[in-house]
């Protein structure tokens, strides 16, 4: 889902870059120096999920794990995954230097909408309600980057359409994936350390 160098008109990815600043700025006020560990497990994960892809035709796909990020990390999520992306831009070249923004905006604001998707499981209390709205909330992730990363191509230009349908379908799989995957590690967080998802509360 990374997007590279070259791909976007320097409108949208200079766009993209200010726009991750103003939220970054934003979200930065929530943070605590007790939070340092937890963000850098995150951190760490959603770097590991989301460096291992699979080139699949004119794209490739790959975890994001953004909706766990989102629900452990809250606001915090949207710094985890700047920081996440800016060392795999740098370390590997993965993704890309002038798409750091883009890409932030791409996978964090998914996350900080599937920090308040989970949230909604207090509102509605039924057994196996906070391991249903953390697996909507981890589909919901990669659900909301595709269509992030869709207007994104289309607002570079029409012949990148063809492609944004395809990155589409490609990750279906894995907003199926990713919600098993959230939906269990929440529903065992909140048997063995439900204070470690206080983060979605802020």
């Amino acid at each position: 889902m990374h997007i590279s160098d070259g791909v976007l008109s320097a409108p949208v990815w200079i766009g993209g870059y200010v726009v991750t600043v103003g939220i970054a700025a934003i979200c930065s006020k929530k943070m605590k120096t007790e939070d340092m560990p937890k963000m850098a497990v995150m951190t760490s994960a959603f770097f590991v999920a989301s460096l291992i892809h699979i080139p699949l035709g004119p794209t490739s796909v790959h975890l994001i794990l953004n909706g766990l990020v989102g629900i452990i990390l809250g606001p915090l999520s949207f710094i985890s995954i700047l920081t996440g992306l800016t060392l795999q831009a740098f370390l590997f070249q993965h993704g890309g230097i002038t798409t750091i923004g883009a890409n932030t905006i791409m996978m964090g604001i998914p996350a900080l909408l599937s920090s308040r998707i989970f949230s909604l499981h207090k509102r509605f209390r039924f057994r196996l309600s906070e391991t249903i709205f953390a697996g909507v909330a981890g589909a919901s992730g990669v659900f909301l980057g595709t269509l992030i990363l869709t207007a994104l191509l289309v607002t570079t230009g029409s012949e990148f359409i063809g492609v944004a349908k395809y990155a589409a379908l490609a990750h279906l799989p894995i907003m199926i994936i990713e919600a098993i995957i959230t939906g269990f590690v929440v529903s065992f967080l909140m048997k063995v350390k439900p204070e470690i998802l206080e983060g979605e509360a802020r």
